[in-house]
């Protein structure tokens, strides 16, 4: 690893390498996330040979200093176009990796000091995107049911507005995690490796039976296979929704207006629940939420609730009701008792 001038002159893959065995090793990081880290790593050593004529092998961390991180944060958002939200992502990773080398290299400590002061961008919070039931139903519907991939593909999207897993979620489903029974679930391990439980509905464990007859019998397979009996990939799942999603515009008109995308499935589940009554403390532990108020977005995104709330509320320029005045006859009786 790129730790200091005289100490490692590691090349860019040795230093990707290591970062991810750490990452795996001390932290138990997904492989996704590894991932995401190892390609800011590439692109930060990317920028930085164009920036100081220094080739990746030959970078040390007294090269990689506050003002070249910094420009490589602004690198991010004005020349490849990136969002607030992944110049944020990609500075996380940064950090992680500096808060490591701290213990590696102490002599290196104010550079990397600097480095971490970094602050974040600030981000526009936005509503979430969701489906209504009709334009759920009619995605659902849109795969060819008649081909193999496109009885996958239903039960991909079905699964994923039922249960409300995350991307990464689907894809590293196995056969084995679904346990079917007389109170059929879903077993799978989210963010910071914790494992959680989701009840199936009845109609979701039919489409499963269903499927598991046209799966290889081996119980660590995975559940959602391409033909070469690999697990599909976040990006195919997002080119397959994106093209069923085309397909049903014909059935719900809506759906033209919306960017759907895998996290729009899970945004799906959990306006479902909220507006089944559900509590969004409930609410947080099905979607595997770490913070009660991340499940707050969901109140803000629920125009219904909005408008239920409003019904209740008098108009600024309505007059309140008329209190009730008793008749002089009844105040002489009252007063004769």
């Amino acid at each position: 690893m790129v730790i200091h001038r005289d100490q490692c002159r590691a090349d860019a893959r040795d230093v990707l390498d290591e970062f991810e065995a750490w990452l795996l090793r001390e932290r138990s990081t997904q492989e996704g996330t590894a991932a995401a880290y190892a390609d800011t790593f590439r692109l930060l050593l990317t920028y930085a040979q164009q920036a100081t004529g220094i080739a990746p092998s030959a970078l040390t961390l007294a090269d990689l200093d506050a003002d070249l991180i910094g420009g490589f944060l602004q690198h991010l958002e004005t020349e490849r176009g990136n969002s607030a939200a992944t110049r944020n992502a990609r500075r996380a990773a940064l950090r992680s990796f500096f808060s490591y080398a701290s213990y590696r290299a102490p002599d290196a400590i104010a550079t990397i000091s600097q480095v971490l002061a970094i602050p974040a961008k600030r981000t526009k919070t936005t509503l979430v995107s969701f489906l209504t039931a009709a334009e759920a139903e009619a995605l659902i519907a849109a795969p060819d049911t008649g081909t193999w991939l496109g009885r996958r593909d239903r039960l991909l999207l079905h699964l994923g507005i039922q249960t409300g897993l995350r991307v990464s979620e689907l894809t590293s489903l196995r056969v084995d995690s679904i346990q079917i029974g007389p109170h059929s679930q879903l077993e799978c391990i989210g963010k910071g490796r914790k494992q959680r439980v989701i009840p199936l509905q009845k109609n979701t464990v039919q489409l499963l039976n269903a499927w598991f007859g046209e799966l290889p019998p081996v119980p660590d397979g995975p559940l959602f296979p391409t033909h070469a009996g690999t697990p599909l990939t976040r990006a195919a799942v997002g080119k397959l929704i994106a093209r069923h999603t085309a397909a049903a515009v014909g059935r719900c008109s809506s759906l033209a207006e919306k960017n759907v995308t895998p996290h729009t499935l899970r945004h799906t589940c959990a306006m479902s629940l909220l507006h089944a009554g559900i509590d969004t403390a409930s609410i947080a532990l099905w979607l595997g939420h770490s913070n009660i108020q991340t499940t707050q977005i969901y109140l803000h995104a629920d125009l219904e609730l909005k408008r239920r709330t409003l019904e209740r509320v008098p108009a600024v320029d309505e007059r309140p009701p008329a209190r009730y005045q008793a008749s002089d006859a009844l105040i002489a009786f009252l007063k004769n008792r």
